[in-house]
């Protein structure tokens, strides 16, 4: 009986020598091993075996993409604004080793060495080219942090700012700064388009005066051929011409004082029976 329990508890011990000996890695992990408590090696994803009682799992390690969310801070920029700003970092551990033992905690550290940068990039940059430049901040912020990081066997990926907001204040004159500038864009279009319209109507004056000009010299030049004419026939010894000016002049003279609004005068020729005779007469000829 006593050797059967013997027997029994050396099988319990060689099962479970046997099960601190292997060590199964899921994908997306590596095991940091210690040998008698000095950093030995890592074990990969898959089937491993190590000596028991003497190698032992001190940590276990990610090797997926590890997503860093950095709280969001008060940064004095350079023209002394104050802006809350926030980022978050995508890493990847490639060495264990430096990860466990070169840090006490690396995500903290990250985490702490990102805040600290975004405080030193952001205070060199006026308030207007942080709000405009993320794309610059986060390549700066990248570049001024992997060095470090590698030596803890860490590699960033990438880092986005996610938020960057003024404080209430300066957002309140922002917002003024803001309607300023719509106001003077509003006023400086209103000139613009008075400007343009009073050149417009000025061209235009100037283009009827031109052809006004035009008219007025056409119109003298026929009255020149006219007179002219006239000339011609009275040293022709022909009085029609002179009746048919003198009556022209009179008919014009009648037009002038018929369209007046004050007029109240009605004229009619000085010689009303030999006008009379004269049109009968004409009536009888045809």
């Amino acid at each position: 009986m006593e050797g059967l329990v013997a027997v029994s508890i050396l099988a319990v011990l060689v099962i479970f020598t046997i099960s601190l000996g292997v060590r199964i890695v899921p994908q997306g992990t590596k095991y940091v091993v210690q040998r008698l408590g000095k950093f030995h090696g890592t074990l990969s994803p898959g089937l491993n075996i190590v000596i028991p009682y003497i190698d032992t799992v001190s940590h276990k390690v990610t090797t997926k993409d590890i997503v860093l969310d950095v709280p969001s801070q008060e940064v004095i920029t350079k023209d002394n604004a104050v802006v809350t700003i926030n980022a978050i970092t995508y890493m990847n551990i490639i060495n264990p080793e430096k990860a466990v033992y070169g840090v006490d905690n690396y995500q903290y550290a990250i985490q702490n060495l990102v805040q600290t940068s975004l405080r030193s990039i952001v205070g060199e940059m006026a308030l207007d080219e942080v709000l405009s430049s993320r794309e610059l901040i986060k390549t700066r912020l990248k570049e001024s942090i992997s060095d470090d990081v590698a030596d803890w066997g860490v590699i960033i990926k990438n880092t986005e700012v996610q938020e960057i907001a003024p404080s209430q204040t300066m957002q309140q004159a922002m917002e003024r700064q803001a309607a300023a500038e719509r106001e003077r864009r509003a006023t400086v279009t209103k000139a613009e388009g008075a400007k343009t319209a009073a050149i417009l109507e000025a061209d235009g004056r100037k283009e009827s005066a031109k052809l006004d000009g035009e008219a007025k010299i056409l119109l003298a030049q026929a009255t020149e051929e006219a007179t002219k004419r006239i000339n011609s026939a009275i040293a022709q010894g022909d009085n029609t011409a002179i009746m048919y000016l003198l009556g022209e002049r009179y008919v014009d003279a009648i037009r002038a004082i018929a369209v007046s609004e004050n007029s109240k005068t009605i004229l009619l020729p000085a010689d009303l029976p030999a006008a009379v005779r004269g049109l009968m007469g004409g009536l009888s000829a045809k």
